[in-house]
């Protein structure tokens, strides 16, 4: 849990000093090791819509937050310095989220080598990044699937 507890100071931390939309949301690292991360947001009057349900922009705030933490992960080991960003968005909405809601990306492998490649050879590298979001108190089928380019290259 060390990690975990580690991730989610460090990502409110972001929050509060560059992002304040990120330390709005209140996310939490639930899971995060080489291959895979998850991210929690709540279900709060700050993240739900006009339904009652979860917000779209707090989606975007998920799936970004899921892909990049895990990309970090990676680019920290790095010598040179990384900078990632993200270059498209799409998301498929399927249910109503009616509670928190996890997102998860099991890419953490394609990312590392994404990250080394990026690192040997100094060019722009992208990869789409699959974040699943889940609202596991509820059921355990994806309430959204999004899929977000994560671009990276190394800073000169």
């Amino acid at each position: 849990p060390m990690d975990e507890i580690k991730g989610t100071a460090l990502v409110r931390l972001l929050g509060l000093a560059k992002i304040p939309m990120i330390f709005y949301c209140r996310p939490s690292v639930m899971n995060i090791n080489d291959e895979e991360m998850t991210l929690k947001i709540p279900l709060t009057r700050r993240t739900k819509n006009h339904v009652g349900s979860f917000y779209f922009g707090a989606f975007a705030v998920g799936a970004d937050l899921t892909g990049g933490l895990l990309a970090m992960r990676f680019i920290q080991k790095q010598k040179q310095k990384i900078v990632p960003i993200f270059k498209d968005f799409k998301a498929d909405f399927l249910k109503l989220a009616k509670g928190d809601v996890h997102f998860t990306c099991r890419q953490g492998a394609e990312i590392k080598a994404l990250v080394e490649e990026a690192a040997r050879t100094g060019e722009r590298q992208n990869i789409p990044l699959k974040i699943t979001a889940s609202v596991p108190s509820i059921e355990i089928d994806p309430v959204a699937e999004m899929v977000i380019t994560l671009s990276i290259k190394v800073k000169e």
